[in-house]
């Protein structure tokens, strides 16, 4: 039984048709959207997502966008034990995560994979963005690269980046840096990857320069993870690799974009875009401070 027919003999036709489709599951906690108009039953809600959902422990209600330095959530307790914490779990990986902390998103489980399963033996891999350290967990695990840097700001997804990868028996592989990835990178890690993560869509192309710096002289790959508007009969996908093909081309980068996809829908022709882009040969570029 899904949500809306569980509701179906207390909310009016109207109502249901209000309601989200889905709603994100962190570990032990549901994650709702609620409408305005319904916000006087969103206890009820809640409920029948635990009856549903007989893991689930606690309901929050996200009452604000993503927002800040940090993509934190506003979050508002709803029903079930009164907490923020949980431990998540995916692809055999624990993931101890404070929601009104931390970043994290479950929808980005098959991209995690995706990626880790690119990585060659003996690679270096700089994570400009890595939360509490999925990406970079997932890649120590699956893969036999070398060392994976995890760089956050946020001194909270830090702190759960470093409990992660011990609780994932990876912390000779995972280093996690607290600080701003541009100024982590200009210090002490340029020319050293054979590979970047940039997971931050709203950062990505303004750190797009700092992503080459880390590389080797001799290239390796940038994922680059971008938010992309398309009108109609536009392709947000080629939209996008056209502006950031227009960087590279500046900068007098040799690069060829080698996989391109819509991650997922984030709005009303808004998406979620990943490139993954080969580096040929980047020579001495240093971005400009």
């Amino acid at each position: 039984m899904n949500l809306r027919d569980r509701l179906s003999s207390i909310l009016s036709p109207v109502e249901l048709n209000m309601l989200y489709k889905s709603f994100d599951i962190v570990g032990d906690i549901a994650i709702l959207r609620i409408p305005e108009p319904l916000m006087d039953k969103s206890g009820v809600i809640a409920k029948a997502v635990m009856q549903i959902h007989k893991n689930v422990k606690t309901v929050l209600c996200q009452v604000g966008p993503v927002s800040g330095d940090m993509r934190l959530r506003e979050l508002m307790w709803l029903c079930g034990e009164m907490k923020t914490e949980t431990i998540h779990r995916e692809h055999g990986c624990l993931f101890k995560v404070d929601l009104a902390r931390c970043y994290f998103s479950p929808r980005l489980s098959f991209e995690r994979m995706r990626v880790a399963r690119q990585v060659r033996a003996g690679e270096v891999v700089v994570n400009m963005f890595a939360g509490v350290g999925c990406f970079s967990i997932l890649i120590a695990r699956y893969s036999e690269a070398k060392k994976v840097y995890s760089i956050d700001i946020n001194s909270d997804a830090v702190r759960y980046m470093h409990e992660n990868a011990r609780l994932n028996k990876v912390a000779d592989i995972v280093e996690p840096i607290e600080g701003d990835a541009k100024e982590v990178i200009m210090t002490r890690l340029q020319n050293i990857a054979d590979r970047v993560l940039m997971p931050l869509p709203e950062k990505a192309y303004e750190y797009l320069d700092y992503a080459l710096a880390a590389l080797k002289a001799d290239g390796g790959i940038i994922h680059y993870y971008d938010f992309e508007h398309a009108k109609r009969g536009e392709n947000p996908i080629a939209k996008l690799a056209n502006k950031v093909s227009g960087k590279l081309l500046t900068l007098k980068i040799d690069f060829e974009i080698q996989h391109a996809r819509i991650v997922r829908s984030v709005g009303p022709r808004w998406y979620q875009i990943v490139l993954d882009i080969l580096i040929r040969n980047k020579g001495q570029y240093a971005p400009c401070r």
